[in-house]
């Protein structure tokens, strides 16, 4: 399944149409519930959905849930061009609760944050094509230096109030550019360094304009968990710039600054599941979402949503959307606990933090849990290993910077023994490449396959070459310094196998180097490996997607990832970002990257110049081991109970697509 090429025709012959009027054929009565199933001759211009501007008139038909909450009717609630969406199989029933598990309240919480979650745009479940949501529809200009996004009229925040262009000025101008917010900007919002302008000629017209070409923002913003909207009619009150008495509006409620209070709502980040003022205690208010549902309760043990009474999507037959009322999502950090409760049939969606060790035992307990599991594609989902290359330790540096030391490590592990024993056969020995070889051109075998054979006597060759050998006669190699090497193997579960560690551990051994494995929680992973803390990152994503590499330099650049996968060279990101006055002075193909990256994000997709450029990056990264890949072509289990109905099957499990976005979640409906 190579997605990027039929991908990237889609999304350039959409560049200059994306405006055209949608056509169809009249329904016979608006009772009809036209379906992907049965379309009853609707033809639509986007897979699976149209405006109702262009649809024939239904009535309006709200949730009987807000019967009693002195909204106005629901044909006032939706935009004048509400996205009219297609249920898979049948316009379905409104109630019911949708159970859901997480690890934590910022681990493994996107699986369930996907079903609600809402961006300007979307991939449909062909993965190919790039459709409107939250915007009606974009065009670029010839050099892709200006994106014009047109919104929906009438579209309203979950609270009632208007949703325009100003709150995406707002969400840029005075939310991530603003010092006070983010004292330095992130990477994934400057193009290449530099800052991108606004314009708002119009509530519904928003014109990004780029310093460089950009022909990927919008598959970032299919695709991103990152919002860019914020409701500023929310935020204006407590920010310095539009109330000059915010800093003792922010004192008066016990916080430093103006730039503290606007974060206790906002998080300081775009990502919507850090925790809310709900379970910080600092307040009874949730800010006003865009989002199928909004938050209503958090504490410790997990949050409960409840259905937003102005979402902006409907079905076919003019029921508002979304059916299912309630999320209950629930925080269990243990992998055993949590797929007890999906084997009991306590759980209605799960496949993030699922592994394969585990399907057989998912698979035996389909029927006393009234749910089934499916093996989905799951690109960018391989398991990976990087040694910290700029570690504290000098000692060890000396190796861990090494490729070659990286080289022996991965000639030592047996693949094809954890493929079937970690992966049930299902996966192959491949190496971290950095693109996800199924999605872009230009990666071959003598990449996705480097140093992946098993060959242990040359694994420990090499290393006695570099000069780790067992000094004392213990039978475990040495440092220089006459210390014994040990590699803290610190992982977290919802990452990366537990089995697949154990496995590695004991190869590494073998050629006598110590290995210690510890278990800790995906937060402490992620505050370890976010201050250069780990010996050796272990995580899922070897070679990742092309949507996700093309978005921004993340992954191109040390440290080659974020928070939530800290991956290795933390020393050389800061030589870099201080001219070299700190840090670790990378080697020279590490320093090419810092010029190959902005290169390669100008290039259009499926250009010859970006496959060229790609390659050579790709060449760096995986001879650098920056994350030496294990197992590729993964599968993924998803567990679907069976009272969710209108859930299709997945072409792919993966973060990298927005986990359940492309397949349509507010149309999911209950039925016990």
């Amino acid at each position: 399944m190579n997605i990027f090429p039929l991908m990237t025709a889609r999304l350039l012959s959409r560049v200059s149409a994306l405006g055209l009027a949608l056509t169809l054929t009249p329904l016979a009565h608006a009772a009809s519930c036209p379906t992907v199933a049965d379309p009853m001759g609707v033809k639509t211009t986007f897979p699976q959905q149209l405006d109702l501007t262009d649809y024939t008139a239904v009535e309006i038909i709200g949730n009987p849930l807000f019967a009693g909450d002195n909204l106005p009717p629901a044909a006032k609630r939706i935009p004048q061009d509400a996205l009219v969406v297609l249920p898979y199989d049948d316009c379905g029933q409104y109630g019911g609760t949708l159970r859901g598990l997480s690890n934590a309240t910022e681990a493994g919480t996107s699986d369930l944050l996907s079903i609600r979650h809402v961006n300007l745009f979307r991939y449909s479940d062909d993965l190919k094509t790039i459709v409107p949501n939250v915007a009606k529809s974009w065009e670029y200009n010839s050099d892709f230096t200006k994106l014009t996004i047109t919104l929906r009229k009438g579209h309203k925040w979950s609270d009632g109030e208007p949703f325009t262009s100003a709150d995406i000025a707002f969400w840029y101008n005075d939310l991530i550019l603003n010092k006070n917010i983010f004292p330095k900007t992130a990477t994934s919002w400057l193009f290449d360094g530099e800052p991108m302008t606004i314009d708002t000629p119009d509530d519904t017209t928003v014109v990004f304009n780029f310093p460089v070409p950009n022909p990927t923002m919008v598959i970032k913003l299919a695709t991103s968990y990152e919002q860019p909207f914020q409701p500023r009619h929310f935020f204006e009150k407590m920010h310095g710039t539009y109330n000059p008495d915010a800093g003792k509006l922010a004192q008066k409620r016990g916080f430093e600054s103006w730039g503290d209070l606007v974060n206790n709502y906002y998080g300081g980040s775009d990502w919507k599941d850090v925790p809310s003022p709900l379970l910080k205690g600092t307040d009874t208010i949730v800010v006003p979402t865009l989002e199928s549902h909004i938050v209503i309760e958090e504490t410790s043990k997990g949050r409960k949503l409840k259905a937003n009474p102005y979402f902006f999507q409907i079905d076919s037959a003019g029921h508002q959307l979304p059916y299912i009322d309630f999320i209950d999502e629930r925080y269990i950090a243990d992998k055993e606990v949590r797929n007890l409760k999906i084997a009991s049939g306590e759980v209605d969606y799960k496949t993030q933090s699922l592994f394969l060790e585990d399907f057989s035992y998912f698979k035996e307990n389909e029927g006393n849990g009234n749910y089934r599991v499916e093996l989905s594609s799951g690109l960018g989902t391989g398991s990976y290993y990087s040694f910290n290359t700029t570690v504290e330790d000098e000692n060890k540096r000396e190796f861990f910077a090494n490729p070659r030391f990286s080289e022996a490590m991965s000639l030592a592990l047996n693949r094809e023994e954890i493929n079937e024993l970690v992966y049930l056969g299902q996966g192959a020995p491949m190496a971290g490449t950095l693109f996800e070889p199924l999605t872009v051109d230009f990666i071959d075998e003598s990449l996705s396959k480097f140093a992946t054979e098993y060959a242990p006597k040359k694994a420990a060759a090499i290393l006695d070459d570099l000069g780790l050998v067992d000094r004392n006669g213990d039978g475990l190699r040495d440092l220089k310094n006459g210390e014994t090497m040990i590699i803290r193997l610190l992982y977290s579960n919802q990452g990366s196998p537990v089995r697949l560690h154990e496995l590695a551990a004991g190869y590494w051994t073998d050629i006598g180097v110590r290995v210690d494995l510890r278990e800790v929680t995906s937060d402490e992973y992620r505050e370890l490996g976010s201050k250069d803390g780990l010996d050796i990152a272990a995580w899922n994503g070897a070679s990742i997607p092309y949507v996700s590499v093309s978005q921004d330099n993340t992954y191109i650049v040390p440290p080659f990832g974020t928070y939530f996968e800290p991956v290795t060279g933390f020393g050389w990101a800061q030589w870099e970002q201080s001219n070299g006055a700190e840090g670790v002075e990378p080697p020279a193909d590490i320093k090419k990257l810092w010029d190959l990256g902005p290169q390669f994000l100008q290039q259009a997709p499926g250009s010859a110049e970006g496959a060229k450029i790609g390659r050579e990056i790709a060449e760096i990264y995986t001879k650098n081991f920056i994350r030496m890949g294990v197992i590729g072509n993964v599968s993924a289990p998803v567990i679907k109970h069976n009272r969710i109905k209108n859930i299709p099957t997945f072409s792919v499990a993966s973060y990298d697509y927005y986990r359940t976005y492309p397949f349509r979640a507010p149309q999911w409906y209950i039925q016990d």
